[in-house]
């Protein structure tokens, strides 16, 4: 089965990793499923029967797909009983895990494992006639039909937006757009990302963090301080992040730079942040055009820059704007300068 890796998130991962599983095999094992007495899914052993106090959202899950789980006795006493499995784990990790691979991102270990799993399937077990992915091709007419829309694996949160337009989830801080300084959104984590909403309307999106302490800013989130306070913007960690992400690209600080030079500091940073604002509606690269050729005719108007990036994405034969909403503007209800980060 194709395995994809999760970053450490506890009771996320373990759901995650069953609609991924349930995804790639497209269908539901039929009759019952074995298990070891893990947390996310057991909260307690009855006695030393087979009987378990289930975790309830691990019962809605499986009663979900429909299938039922088949509980193998705790410690040495069960161990005989997914002696196949802790093998198969074993096999896994001293042909392919042994030197532990070397990567820079989940997403580059998901495509190693990818490529050993495809050699796997060519391999036969012991003195079978068959490979392991033949195997499974006899087996997948077996399989029970998978519900139309998977199991939401995602926890909700209620985090309050602080002095610097953060918002703290399980010890990592997020940026979410200034106006929400001091009041409650809703976050919905899974191992992969964070959405915030306020209401039902999407206001922030990030990828989920990992190490304990860490911050991600986005730059966009700040724009409409920055438009009464521009001098905070040249030392921010949101733009040093923007930077380093390449969303603030060459183009913005050259334009940034021309801008300063004949308007002034605090006006050619106003003059930027109008700019940087005109993403938030056009396409990125359209924008990246727009203000090429505003250099090239010596202008630091956003309307002219914003004409020029519609005039790009209709020569590429693309919408000229962005049809998503979610992150639109909404008047700053109060004081930019209590915006410090």
């Amino acid at each position: 089965m194709r395995r994809r890796v999760f970053a450490s998130c506890g009771q996320e991962a373990f759901f995650e990793g069953h609609v991924h599983a349930l995804t790639t095999l497209n269908g539901v094992p039929a009759g019952q499923v074995r298990y070891d007495n893990l947390t996310p899914a057991v909260k307690k052993v009855v006695f030393h029967s087979r009987s378990r106090e289930e975790n309830p959202r691990w019962t809605a899950f499986h009663e979900y797909y429909g299938f039922t789980p088949f509980y193998c006795e705790p410690g040495l006493r069960g161990a005989h009983e997914k002696g196949g499995v802790e093998g198969q784990v074993g096999y896994f990790r001293r042909n392919y895990l042994t030197p532990v691979p070397q990567v820079d991102s989940l997403d580059e270990l998901d495509a190693r494992l990818a490529e050993f799993e495809a050699k796997e399937d060519e391999r036969w077990i012991g003195a079978r006639m068959r490979t392991i992915a033949q195997d499974f091709a006899r087996e997948a007419g077996h399989l029970l039909p998978l519900p139309d829309d998977p199991f939401t694996t995602g926890i909700t949160l209620t985090p309050r937006g602080d002095r610097y337009g953060l918002i703290t989830v399980k010890m990592c801080r997020y940026s979410v757009p200034v106006r929400y300084i001091d009041r409650k959104v809703t976050v919905t984590l899974t191992c992969d990302d964070l959405t915030v909403y306020d209401g039902r309307r999407e206001i922030a999106r990030h990828r989920r963090l990992t190490e304990r302490g860490a911050e991600h800013l986005v730059l966009d989130h700040y724009l409409e301080a920055l438009l009464t306070k521009p001098g905070a913007l040249e030392r921010s960690e949101a733009l040093h992040q923007a930077r380093a992400e390449g969303t603030f690209t060459a183009v913005h600080e050259a334009f940034w730079a021309a801008a300063k030079k004949a308007l002034g500091d605090a006006e050619g940073t106003k003059a930027l942040v109008k700019v940087l604002l005109l993403h938030r509606h056009q396409q990125h690269g359209d924008v990246v055009a727009g203000i090429r050729r505003a250099l090239a005719a010596g202008t630091f108007n956003e309307d002219v820059i914003a004409l020029e990036a519609r005039k790009a994405a209709q020569t590429a034969g693309r919408a000229p704007t962005v049809t998503a909403d979610t992150l639109a503007p909404e008047p700053l209800d109060r004081d930019p300068a209590q915006v410090t980060r």
